[in-house]
């Protein structure tokens, strides 16, 4: 079973390394020559800019969450709430299988 949540979290790596790699032009820095490029251009280009950044912190902190969770796959503490130590039930591991913590520590009860 555990083969299947590790394949899955790779998969899912992989699939922040591709959108990585996509996005790396949008995040470049803008040109602000305005004698080739006009005011309302540049705004946009710095907005896309601006929206490609924030997407690439957002897969950066879910490649920390899925790789957090390959880590409690090697310790045999995978499928376990980080918080109260019961198991998570596999059909929320089927979802999401980089949760840490159970439904109850999450909602916070």
């Amino acid at each position: 079973m555990t083969h299947s949540y590790r394949a899955t979290l790779l998969s899912m790596l992989a699939a922040l390394d591709a959108e990585d790699s996509a996005g790396k032009d949008s995040q470049a820095i803008v040109d602000l020559d305005q004698t080739r490029v006009g005011r309302l251009s540049r705004m946009d280009a710095l907005q896309h800019q601006a929206m490609a950044q924030a997407s690439a912190r957002r897969r950066a902190a879910e490649r920390i969450r899925l790789q957090a969770a390959l880590n409690r796959l090697e310790s045999d503490e995978f499928g376990y709430c980080a918080d109260c130590g019961e198991e998570i039930p596999p059909d929320r591991l089927a979802i999401d299988p980089a949760l840490s913590r159970c439904a109850e520590c999450t909602r916070g009860s």
